[in-house]
């Protein structure tokens, strides 16, 4: 669920020492446009050699995010990438991003029908890059089980544990809700009434016939029947098409209830997808009454009055955003009151180790996590939680970064 970074041009680098850090290059859509390989880190150390690489890409490409995987070499590629984006002026950022799974994706079977020419190595990569782009889309291709979420996977039914997980994907990925005509049957396998052979009906459907234009064009996709349009017509989007309607949560069974909301609230359907009527809800009237007028359940008229407020929101937004950086990358970079974002690495009794992009993680002290009595550190944090806090204490001889969650604390 963490938000997706749209309009980003990437340079996604997968680190390592031997073999050197994988290079690949994505347009907006997560089109590889390059690829390479370049030795930032040990033993080649080469340095100016990495830079001339992400110079010409960025300048060739017009790239404004570097990836880097939090794998071995992370924090030596970290330095060099940090250092390259300062001298150059260009107006780049670069994130850390988690690549677990990234290497059981890379080898699967799926990866080599998506991208046959291309080797592991590139695959992995390319993974990095998506996962910032879209996550959502980019992990539904790894079996839940490979992101190493959990100690004890291994203790348990597996069958009742694939169940729970994929339980859990399809409640994200159908809150989220899914656009029909760029979505891949890898995504599409995980909404409601959609299995992994209907969903390459659907994608099959779509390449051969075009993009879809109306949701009702569902029902044309072999073994997909009236009971499975049903369950997932509402959480399929179509931005564009030829009902307005078709572009929101609101499903074709409630169409008729939210076309007479609209005329009541004298809103044209066209206007869904200018951003929506902010003030549908005044304009309708008496809800408890249009609702008995319409003869349906009050939830149900204040769902799509609530849809047709923000049609197509991404619920996603509402979640911390990905956590850039520019130039702080060492002690020297740091100042006392300097404040930052961080993302929650390890968190222990008496407090939480922080990332905020230099090598050493900073301590949140349980006394300094909020402005209340915390018994542990757990009440207010977890592992992978996106952080704001403030640089309480430098004290380079040690290696160590006091931080603070409370301003001024």
């Amino acid at each position: 669920m963490t938000p997706p970074v749209r309009d980003a041009r990437v340079i996604a680098i997968d680190p390592g020492y031997r073999t050197g850090c994988k290079v690949a290059v994505l347009d907006e859509r997560g089109k590889l446009l390059d690829y390479t390989t370049i030795y930032p880190t040990p033993p080649k150390s080469d340095i100016d050699g990495t830079v001339r690489v992400l110079a010409q890409y960025a300048g060739k490409h017009n790239v404004n995010v570097i990836v880097i995987g939090n794998g071995t070499g992370s924090r030596e590629t970290e330095e060099v990438v940090a250092d390259f984006i300062e001298k150059s002026g260009r107006d780049i950022k670069y994130t850390i991003v988690n690549e677990a799974g990234a290497s059981v994706y890379s080898a699967s079977k799926l990866a080599s029908e998506e991208y046959p020419d291309l080797d592991v190595t590139t695959r992995g990569a390319m993974s990095l890059g998506r996962r910032l782009q879209d996550p959502l889309a980019e992990l539904v291709k790894i079996p839940p089980r490979s992101i190493g979420v959990g100690q004890y996977q291994h203790d348990l039914n597996q069958t009742a544990l694939d169940t729970a997980l994929a339980g859990v994907v399809e409640n994200a990925v159908n809150r989220v809700g899914v656009d029909l005509n760029t979505a891949s049957a890898s995504l599409l396998s995980y909404v409601a009434g959609i299995g992994a052979a209907v969903a390459k009906n659907v994608v099959a459907y779509r390449e051969a016939n075009g993009a879809y234009t109306d949701r009702r064009q569902l029902k044309k996709v072999p073994k997909l029947g009236d009971k499975a349009f049903g369950q997932c017509a509402g959480f399929l989007r179509i931005t564009g098409g030829r009902n307005p309607l078709d572009s929101t949560a609101v499903h074709p069974e409630s169409y008729a209830i939210a076309t007479e909301i609209l005329k009541r609230a004298d809103v044209k359907p066209e206007a869904i997808t200018n951003g929506g009527v902010s003030d549908i809800s005044e304009r309708a009237g008496d809800l408890p009454a249009l609702a008995d007028e319409l003869g349906a359940g009050l939830p149900t008229v204040r769902d799509i009055i609530a849809e047709l407020q923000k049609p197509g929101r991404d619920i996603r937004d509402d979640a911390p955003q990905v956590i850039f950086s520019r130039a702080v990358k060492s002690f020297d970079d740091l100042t006392v009151g300097m404040e930052l974002s961080g993302t929650v690495r390890n968190v222990v009794d008496f407090g939480a180790f922080v990332d905020i992009g230099v090598k050493q993680d900073g301590l949140v002290h349980v006394s300094k996590m909020a402005d209340r009595f915390i018994k542990h550190p757990g009440e207010v944090v977890a592992v992978g939680d996106t952080v704001k806090v403030w640089v309480g204490s430098i004290d380079k001889e040690r290696g160590k970064i006091g931080l603070t969650m409370v301003e001024g604390k």
